[in-house]
């Protein structure tokens, strides 16, 4: 049944929940909908299970770059890998987190450990304070989403690997 929850990730990646039927996911994995159903309940059960799969490696991803020695770094990191989960070969451009509305507390997830580490900076020096800190953290967010949306309107990994670098020179000095 991985496989099938594998198809249900990239079938509301790609066409968000709205967009997804039972009835589809049921074709495009060739089961019936009684053996879907039984393996994973309703359609929103379904999409729980299937985004838990998905931010699965982003969040080791995520905890991975965020642990980097240093701030900067952190940022750096976490824009980089962005770029390239956004455009990897084999699965749909962008993120389904951040295409999704029925995400927003998954995003805020991400926002948070993200200010967390910046805060972190702030009390060890790294950045002046905890609203300077804090103002990185919303730019990072808004740069994130905005490659993610790129990506989805056809940029390609080169351009969003140029985008976080140039994002990563904004670093307070």
């Amino acid at each position: 049944m991985v496989l099938v929850l594998r198809m249900a990730v990239r079938a509301f990646w790609e066409r968000g929940y709205d967009g997804v039927s039972v009835a589809q996911v049921c074709a495009e994995a060739g089961i019936a909908a009684p053996s879907l159903y039984a393996a994973f309940g309703d359609k929103n059960a379904l999409f729980e299970k299937a985004c838990a799969l998905y931010t699965e490696h982003l969040d080791e991803v995520l905890e991975r770059d965020l642990s980097a020695p240093t701030a900067r770094q952190a940022v750096e990191r976490l824009l980089r890998s962005s770029a390239e989960h956004f455009t990897a070969p084999g699965q749909p451009p962008g993120c389904l987190v951040t295409g999704e509305p029925r995400l927003t507390e998954r995003r805020g997830r991400t926002r948070d450990m993200s200010r967390a580490r910046l805060r972190r900076a702030a009390a060890e020096g790294e950045l002046t304070s905890v609203a300077e800190a804090d103002g990185v953290a919303a730019f990072i967010d808004t740069v994130l989403t905005g490659m993610a949306a790129r990506a989805r309107e056809g940029a390609d990994r080169t351009q969003l690997l140029d985008a976080a670098r140039h994002a990563a020179r904004a670093w307070p000095a």
